[in-house]
């Protein structure tokens, strides 16, 4: 079954960097494209940032673009969030979500897996 485990998470000083992970298995990695989403509490899911299946494609959102960078690793079937210059504002779980499709994705709901999530805590 399709499985998205993130990883690299945690409490972080305003203007930091954290890099997030996400080991994904039980599909064909190559094939879709996936993406990052997050979610602060009280607040509804956001799009941060979607990857094509080739890695060719990205997208971000305004609010993180010059400052977030995503990546795919093919030979080990992991997507990458780096993020840089962090504010509290960046405080939320971070989701890897995972497309049916090639394209990148424009819409939360047009993922149809996502992982737990790991926390991003930016505070000092």
């Amino acid at each position: 079954q399709v499985q998205l485990v993130e990883s690299g998470g945690g409490l972080v000083q305003p203007g930091g960097s954290l890099r997030l992970s996400c080991a994904a298995s039980g599909f064909a990695f190559n094939n879709h494209a996936m993406g990052w989403v997050r979610q602060a509490p009280g607040k509804g899911l956001e799009l941060v940032s979607g990857i094509s299946a080739s890695g060719m494609t990205t997208s971000y959102a305004n609010f993180v673009k010059g400052r977030f960078a995503i990546s795919r690793d093919s030979a080990k079937d992991t997507l990458y969030l780096q993020m840089n210059s962090l504010k509290p504002e960046d405080s939320a779980v971070y989701h890897c979500a995972k497309s049916p499709g090639e394209a990148v994705v424009v819409e939360t709901t047009d993922y149809d897996y996502w992982g737990q999530g790991t926390q991003v805590t930016v505070s000092s």
